[in-house]
């Protein structure tokens, strides 16, 4: 009877610890991967992975990937330009935004709104400074 009871209590120890290193191994595995998705890669990241697996997969010759990268230079160029041209249009179509929704709102959550406006753009400088444009 002893016997038995010493055996009843190791196995469920055993489960216990084993279940205790599961939980832990999976929770640091899926805490990473979620780590990993919500961190913003920088557009040279995209590319380096779009270009890894372009090349992976399609098993590109050195002179295809080099015409790859010209492509997607000279795609890159075009969008900034683009983006460029644009940028009035797109900075009165905010600053409408700014005006209507300035309209609904009480003085004192005008000032909050102000406050939030320049936060986010100061967030989104900083991002723009850390990923190097």
């Amino acid at each position: 009877m002893m016997k038995s009871n010493a055996r009843l209590v190791l196995s469920l120890l055993v489960v216990f610890v084993s279940g205790a290193v599961v939980g832990v191994v999976g929770d640091r595995y899926v805490l990473k991967r979620q780590e990993a998705a919500q961190k913003p890669r920088t557009p040279e990241e995209y590319r380096r992975a779009y270009v890894e697996e372009m090349n992976r997969r399609l098993k590109l010759t050195p002179e295809q990937l080099e015409r790859l990268n010209q492509i997607l230079d000279e795609t890159r160029e075009q969008f900034r330009q683009l983006r460029e041209k644009h940028r009035p249009e797109l900075r009165a179509l905010q600053d409408q935004q700014t005006a209507r929704i300035n309209e609904i709102l009480t003085p004192e959550q005008r000032e909050e709104y102000a406050r939030m406006r320049k936060e986010r753009e100061a967030k989104r400088r900083q991002e723009e400074k850390e990923r190097g444009r």
